[in-house]
């Protein structure tokens, strides 16, 4: 059976990433500290999480390339979900935190030097637009890597709105914008991460591809005019790449096995061709007494 490939995810973009956002995250909690914005501080928080995010990213992505062992039949393929269920939820706690230190921030405005705000906000805008450039090839077909994404391109709008915002206190004295700055970036946060977390948990929980209709699985199947029912079906996703099906088999015919493997070629084929399914495991069943429910408990 075919198997579908994927891209390869460079590990040296990924550690160049990864060192860039080390280097914006501490250029801007050294520049918060000094300036007094909670904006500043709160993107460095966000550059924080890019870092752990992306180590994490880089490790899951190093575990899921390792070979299946007698001992872990599916190998690390996992590692990588888990990566982006962890990066997503990370970003989710961020958001809260950030939407409480705002609102006392609102009630106790203070004055900022928007100089560093507005100079640190524009070095993260170009460090975070050079690591988007570094792993946007990495991104297809590969959740952990849009999940290290994600991130990055939040990153890139929370800075063009820290530049504002650090532009309207330069002249306006507007204040209450650096607050209002960290919320707007903390609701863009828990917004973009939810979607994420749901997709990284139906894919742990092993639900059936929201992509695939399993009635149109049993109706292609079914269409086979040597099958007379298929039961006991298991549809679930591995990691971004692989989706597996398991069911069983009724056979009109007491069928040799050198025709019932013809059949089950045939279907593979089928099956990966409509759907991308790109593992199958069918129990062959001819005249068998056992429980006909195409979901099976």
């Amino acid at each position: 059976m075919s198997e579908h490939h994927h891209h390869a995810v460079s590990g040296k973009n990924l550690l160049l990433t990864i060192i860039l956002n080390i280097i914006i995250t501490i250029s801007q909690i050294i520049g918060g500290v000094l300036s007094g914005s909670l904006a500043l501080l709160s993107d460095a928080m966000h550059n924080f999480s890019d870092v752990l995010s992306l180590v994490v990213a880089y490790i899951a992505n190093r575990l899921a390339a390792r070979p299946n062992t007698q001992e872990k039949t599916f190998g690390y393929k996992r590692a990588e979900i888990l990566a982006a269920f962890f990066n997503a939820a990370v970003l989710i706690g961020i958001g809260i935190f950030l939407i409480i230190e705002a609102f006392h921030k609102f009630y106790n405005p203070q004055n900022i030097n928007s100089v560093w705000v507005i100079a640190l906000g524009a070095l993260s805008i170009v460090l975070n637009a050079l690591s988007l450039f570094l792993i946007k090839d990495d991104t297809h077909d590969n959740m952990n890597m849009k999940a290290a994404y994600l991130h990055l391109l939040t990153d890139v709008m929370t800075s063009v709105a820290v530049v504002i915002g650090g532009l309207l206190m330069y002249y306006f004295n507007l204040f209450w914008v650096d607050p209002l700055v960290s919320v707007l970036i903390a609701f863009y946060l828990i917004w973009a991460s939810i979607g994420i977390v749901k997709e990284s948990i139906s894919i742990l929980m092993q639900f059936a591809p929201s992509n695939i209709d399993i009635n149109d699985v049993i109706g292609t199947i079914q269409k086979n005019e040597n099958i007379e029912n298929i039961h006991h079906i298991h549809l679930w996703k591995l990691n971004d790449n692989m989706v597996l099906l398991e069911a069983h088999l009724d056979f009109y015919k007491n069928l040799t096995l050198e025709e019932t493997n013809k059949i089950i070629d045939d279907l593979e084929e089928l099956l990966h061709n409509r759907f991308e399914i790109t593992h199958t495991t069918f129990q062959c069943e001819y005249k068998r007494d056992d429980d006909k429910s195409v979901i099976n408990n």
